[in-house]
């Protein structure tokens, strides 16, 4: 580095954009960071290396992140040794025209080569050069698995990558253009991470995957009902292991919930009884135009085996309004659908169209903004009403909770969540503090569509 810098710590800053996904590529790099002497930083103003993990899915989120980009150039000129970087999706789908327009961007990562990251910051430190690589890799490159333990991060859940990119092609989303085809892990490696955070006293496995549903099945069609599930297979030897106390997945695709699955889902004690399932339209004209291979009958088909099996399950998932075409009887299906399932949750999105997707290239975009807006409200306020009635059916109830911290809200509260991902906060009894990733047993008192309230009750044990 310029002799301008003065302090001799190498200290980095990464700020994260976008999904689960983005979060534990980030812990990736700064594990890797960190093994090759680099020491965290508390933001991008005390840092001598800056790297935005970037988002491609909505045009929203690359707005931010290019915003950003623009913001640091003051910090270049102010400290000129500064190395300044971005990685993932927005990374992969446009670095090599923002390296080149962008003056003080020094290199661009793509999502499948975030185990060079050191190598590319130590090539640009020693020799002042911009560097790209936008290579896809693989599932088994060093630093998916990779891991930090210096209390940065709370250590009661673990996000742990189980394969990478998708191949299902949906007619909206830039997601297999900048993540690649689908690649799994081999089971072994996953299994030998698990068990490292087990052994760290990390109680909960987060598995992660554009489409964890079809784990071992890259680049396959989707499988008949009664297919084996290599996904299943995986979760029972992740139940096995000695330490893991919960395990939570996302994001899975309707298409691939095998009987098998199903089984395995509701079977198996340690897999909490929550499941993110993206619906996107509850309209089967509309889910053939995003290229869904599935139709209401089959998605309401897996939402009543895994009730029957299963009735504390709880379902969240993930709509679009106003795609190209959509109709008042259109979007009514939708309506319908999502209160025939009972979310209590759900991510709702206004359609927009993102460059290089097959909506965005052959569909209109035609449905008014207003109307995009309208639809989004009215699904809210629907879904604020299912959450609040099926919150309100747990007051009185006593609930296992994998404590996550303090409440962001009362420092004096602590909060958690619930096997089916409700969040709960509890007051701590003083005499028996709690920790983060501590289990303790709260009965709910009060509960709002978003909290569950709740009192300590006396381990039974």
């Amino acid at each position: 580095m310029t002799s301008d810098r003065t302090a001799p710590a190498r200290r980095f800053y990464i700020k994260t954009y976008g999904c689960q996904m983005n979060l534990r590529d980030s812990d990736s790099a700064a594990a890797l960071l960190i093994e090759h002497g680099w020491t965290p930083a508390d933001g991008e103003a005390d840092a001598d290396l800056v790297i935005l993990n970037t988002c491609s899915v909505r045009d929203q989120a690359e707005r931010k992140a290019v915003g950003k980009l623009g913001f640091l150039g003051k910090l270049k000129r102010e400290r000129p040794w500064m190395i300044f970087g971005i990685m993932g999706c927005m990374a992969q789908n446009r670095g090599a025209e923002l390296l080149k327009s962008i003056r003080h961007l020094d290199f661009v990562i793509g999502t499948g080569q975030i185990h060079r990251i050191p190598e590319v910051v130590d090539e640009v430190e020693e020799n002042r050069v911009k560097r790209a690589c936008l290579e896809h890799g693989s599932a088994t490159d060093h630093g998916i698995d990779a891991h930090r333990f210096d209390g940065a991060e709370s250590p009661h859940s673990a996000f742990v990558s189980i394969m990478r990119g998708c191949s299902r092609y949906c007619s909206y989303c830039i997601v297999p253009f900048v993540r690649g085809p689908e690649i799994s892990r081999p089971m072994d490696s996953i299994l030998a991470e698990c068990r490292m955070l087990a052994e760290h006293g990390v109680p909960e496995i987060f598995l992660l995957g554009q489409n964890v549903s079809a784990y071992g099945l890259d680049n396959t069609a989707p499988p008949p009902d009664d297919a084996p599930s290599p996904f299943a297979c995986l979760l029972r030897a992740i139940a096995e292991i000695d330490g893991v106390r919960r395990i939570r997945f996302t994001s899975p695709h309707p298409a691939y919930f095998t009987q098998a699955l199903i089984d395995a889902f509701t079977q198996t004690e340690k897999v909490c009884k929550y499941v993110h399932l993206p619906l996107q339209s509850g309209s089967n004209r509309i889910l053939k135009l995003m290229n869904r291979p599935y139709d209401t009958a089959k998605y309401l088909s897996i939402a009543d085996r895994m009730k029957e099996r299963c009735p504390e399950m709880s379902f969240s998932t993930d709509v679009i309004v106003g795609f190209p075409t959509e109709t008042e009887a259109d979007f009514q299906a939708t309506r319908e659908l999502m209160d025939r399932v009972g979310f209590d949750n759900a991510y709702i999105f206004k359609y927009s169209p993102r460059s290089g997707t097959r909506s965005a290239q052959t569909m209109p975009d035609d449905v008014p903004q207003e109307v995009k807006e309208e639809r989004n409200q009215i699904l809210l306020a629907d879904l604020e009403r299912r959450a609040g009635d099926a919150n309100r059916k747990l007051i009185g109830r006593t609930f296992e909770l994998l404590v996550e911290g303090p409440s962001k809200r009362n420092a004096a509260r602590w909060s958690g969540r619930t096997d089916t991902f409700k969040q709960a906060v509890f007051t701590p009894d003083p005499e028996n503090p709690v920790e983060s990733g501590d289990f303790v047993r709260v009965k709910i008192v009060r509960a709002t569509p978003t909290t569950l309230y709740g009192k300590l009750v006396a381990d039974e044990a």
